[in-house]
Order: structure tokens, then C-alpha cells, then sequence
């Protein structure tokens, strides 16, 4: 109940600011573009301001008890906190942004930057399509400014525009503070970002206030249009989400939460790439910047090393006539491999590096020819073999440590009884074990977390319906 209110909460203060954003937008239109646009920037201030403290403690990853504010991280070049951060790079020529951060922060971040500095924003550089990096784009883009993105942007964007109603309940189940559908209004809607300069493997180049900016094609991370900024004379590399939003750290080859598959090699292809500029500093679009290049080199190498060492543990096993279950099960990062899986997982790796090889037909079963999943007859198993004979089976694989098995008879039993008081009272038992033995894995992933943390909310509404 406690969360069903905490997302009614904010669905209705998105829908209700909105109103007062159009509203005062279209009324004070008459003064100007610009009278329109602080009057929009004030408006979004108050949602942004409400929708945070709406938000419950373990929202976003934590990253919404990030305080927005500015600091100069080096001279002239300026870091925006936030859920995602907004960073600006002021020259003598007008000033130059990575990335525009998520559009209910974007208002703050914008005026406490351009306190800083309000000359002309020539360039505004978009590290890649997620809704938290290219949020403020519409607010910051003035008459002249060149956007750049990698090439594929567009395509990037559009297909997560296409999907938008389908991913966000998926998201919904991982971060259930979330409103019940996506924005209509369109100052917060996704999408709409329209490049006029596109980044291919040739990089991109320019000089503004004799600084020289170098963007970097760097796919495979968080999807296919990743892109990184290059400050040579300062040897500072902006990363956006190319290495994830913790560092070091396994990356997300293949996200749980669904979106394409990323590709491995290319991914390994951009880490070297940034290994060989030697950066001293690393400002990704999340947290705080890394400094020191041996440091830095270190930790990029041991990461390039880690999936690559996944990939061809992968590929060895193939190989060797082994299922992708079985190379789930048996590959471990070695100890001096050893990264943190709070944002990717091997396990996942290695499927998804097996499915990207061979696509989704594992040759384990006829079945997987045919619109027939297992499920269908569970309620038949459970008929045949009876609930209560399922029940001891699911509590004897718990009791020896198996909770995955456990949980497939239980399925067999809800399919034929949801209702099934003794099925869901193992199952939620099953859910919190495996929920901190994830935690105590080092602290565990975080999607893997949140998600056991659905399915126990949900097991315990059914046990609360069945009453």
C-alpha cells in the first residue's frame, strides 16, 4: 500500500506541475521567448524540487540524495551534481556541454551553471539516448548550437521512443517510484533530441578559445551510440555512462532491465582506446571524478582485461560443447580480475555473450521452436503430481541450498492455485534468503536486488489477498 501511494504521489505532482507549466508558459508566451523559457525553467524547478522529495530513500540507486550543486573541477570547467550531471567546459568563444542531465534536475542545474558563466552555448555533446543524459537538451539547445551524437543516436533514441510504454512497466518493476505511465507533457516527454553532428569511428574534432575538444566513438557499454569527451591540453576524458556508473566495475554487456544487446568486442575496442589517451581524470556523468592516470590506467586495464577474459571463457566453452547454463555456473572472474557486479553481473555476461554468437535458440529443447512455453502445463504437473508433493520437493531443494529449484515447483503449484497459502509462504521465505545472500555477495547487483525486492512486495500482497 505504503509504495502504491508513494507512486500515486508522484504521478500526481508531475501531472499537476505540468498543468502549471503550461498554463504559465502559455500566458506569459506573449512577452517573448524568453520570458516563456524562465517562466517554463521556474515552473520546472518546483516539479523537480517536489518529485525529489516524492521520491522514497532507496530511489534511483540513491543517486536522487545527490545535492545538485556546482563545482569547478578544473579551471573553467564545471560539474552540475545530480541524478546524472550536467558538465560545462566555458571558453573565450562561448561555452561547450556533456551531457544535460535528467529533465526534472535540468532547471537547477541550468541556472546554477550558468551563474557561472552565461556566455552562448555553442556545442552541447551527448554522451548517448538515456533519458537521464539527454533530459535538459530542449532547455539548453539556443539558436546556433551544434548537438552532437554518435551516429547511432537516432536510431538509438528512436527505438527506446518506440518502446517506451513496454520498458517503462519492465523499469516500474525495478524502481516502482516511478509514475504509472510515461509523461505526455512534452517538457518532460523522452525523446526529441535532433542531432545536427554525427560521431563515427573517425572521431570528431574541433578547437574553440584555443581549446581542442576530441569526441570519441566508444560503443558497447551502455549501448551502441556511447560517446566520450577528450581534452588532450588537459588530459581530462569525459565518460557519460561508457564505464558505467561505478568505477572500476563489470559492465552491464547485456542489462536485465532489457534494451539491445551490447556487443563485447567493440566494447573491449573502446577501452583500449581510452586506455592508450592516458587520462589523469575521469568525470563520468555519475558520481564524482577519478583522479590520478596510474590509478586510472589500473583500473581501465583491469576492466578491459575482466571482459575479455568473459568473453573468451565464453567462447572456450562453446566450444567445448557446454550449455550456456553450465558457463553461467562455472566462469568467475580470477582474483586479480576481481571487479565489483553492483551494475553488471558475469553471469548475465556470459548468457548474453552466448545469445549474441547464437541468438536465442539453445538446441536444449524442441520447445524453444514453438509459441509453447513450460509454463502452459505446470497446472497439469501440479494436477499429476499433486501440490503438496511439489511443496515438499521446493522445501527440500531449500533446505539443501537450491532455492532456483525450489522456486520452479513452486510456479507449478501457483499455476494451478495462485491462492496457495503454504506455496507463497515458501516462496516469500525463498525470495528474502536469496535477497541477502545477494547482499552479503559483496554487496550484491543492484538490479538483481531490486528486482527480488519486487517479487517479495508481490508475494506478500498475493499472501494478503488470499487472507
Amino acid at each position: 500500500f505504503e509504495q502504491r501511494h508513494q507512486q500515486a504521489g508522484v504521478s500526481k505532482v508531475v501531472v499537476l506541475l505540468g498543468l502549471v507549466i503550461v498554463v504559465v508558459a502559455g500566458y506569459l508566451s506573449v512577452g517573448g521567448k524568453n520570458i516563456k523559457k524562465a517562466a517554463t525553467l521556474a515552473s520546472m524547478e518546483v516539479i523537480g524540487n517536489i518529485a525529489m522529495r516524492s521520491m522514497p530513500d532507496d530511489a534511483a540507486g540513491g543517486f536522487h540524495r545527490i545535492p545538485i550543486e556546482v563545482t569547478e573541477l578544473a579551471d573553467g570547467i564545471y560539474q552540475a551534481t545530480g541524478i546524472a550531471n550536467t558538465h560545462m567546459i566555458t571558453t573565450s568563444e562561448g561555452n561547450v556541454l556533456f551531457d544535460t542531465g535528467i529533465a526534472i534536475q535540468t532547471a537547477k542545474q541550468l541556472r546554477l551553471l550558468k551563474e557561472e558563466s552565461d556566455a552562448p552555448v555553442t556545442h552541447i555533446i551527448l554522451s548517448h539516448s538515456h533519458a537521464d543524459h539527454i533530459g535538459g537538451t530542449r532547455y539548453w539547445k539556443e539558436e546556433g548550437t551544434e548537438v552532437i551524437t554518435h551516429r547511432e543516436f537516432v536510431e538509438e533514441q528512436r527505438y527506446l521512443k518506440s518502446l517506451e510504454n513496454y520498458q517503462w512497466q519492465r523499469n516500474r518493476v525495478l524502481f516502482p517510484w516511478m509514475p504509472e505511465t510515461p509523461s505526455s507533457n512534452a517538457l518532460l516527454a523522452y525523446g526529441g533530441v535532433e542531432p545536427s553532428i554525427l560521431v563515427d569511428e573517425r572521431d570528431y574534432r574541433f578547437t574553440q578559445g584555443g581549446i581542442e575538444f576530441i569526441v570519441l566513438s566508444t560503443p558497447g557499454a551502455e549501448g551502441a551510440d556511447n560517446i566520450c569527451l577528450w581534452l588532450p591540453q588537459k588530459k581530462i576524458l569525459f565518460t557519460g555512462d561508457t564505464l558505467g556508473p561505478l568505477f572500476p566495475q563489470f559492465p552491464n554487456v547485456f542489462t536485465m532491465r532489457g534494451e539491445k544487446i551490447r556487443k563485447p568486442m567493440e566494447y573491449i575496442h573502446s577501452l583500449n582506446k581510452l586506455i592508450a589517451l592516458e587520462p589523469e581524470m575521469i568525470v563520468p556523468s555519475h558520481h564524482t571524478p577519478i583522479n590520478g592516470g596510474d590509478n586510472i590506467k589500473a583500473a581501465l586495464t583491469r576492466m578491459r582485461d575482466a571482459v575479455q577474459y568473459v568473453h573468451d571463457e565464453t567462447i572456450k566453452g562453446m566450444n567445448a560443447g557446454k550449455s550456456v547454463y553450465d558457463l553461467m555456473k562455472e566462469i568467475k572472474l580470477p582474483p586479480e580480475l576481481a571487479l565489483t557486479e553492483e551494475h553488471g553481473k558475469v553471469s548475465w555476461a556470459v548468457k548474453s555473450i552466448w545469445e549474441y554468437y547464437m541468438g536465442w535458440f539453445h538446441f536444449d529443447s524442441t520447445t524453444e521452436l514453438y509459441p509453447v512455453p513450460a509454463r502452459e502445463v505446470y497446472a497439469e504437473v501440479a494436477a499429476f503430481a499433486g501440490s503438496e508433493n511439489l511443496l515438499a520437493a521446493a522445501q527440500n531443494h531449500f533446505q539443501e541450498q537450491q532455492p532456483e529449484k525450489s522456486l520452479h515447483f513452486l510456479e507449478m503449484i501457483l499455476a494451478a492455485d495462485p491462492d496457495h497459502r503454504a506455496a507463497l509462504e515458501t516462496r516469500l521465505e525463498i525470495l528474502q534468503f536469496m535477497l541477502e545472500r545477494a547482499i552479503g555477495d559483496d554487496g550484491g547487483n543492484n538490479y538483481e536486488k531490486d528486482y527480488l525486492r519486487s517479487r517479495i512486495a508481490i508475494t506478500e500482497q498475493a499472501l494478503v489477498s488470499a487472507e
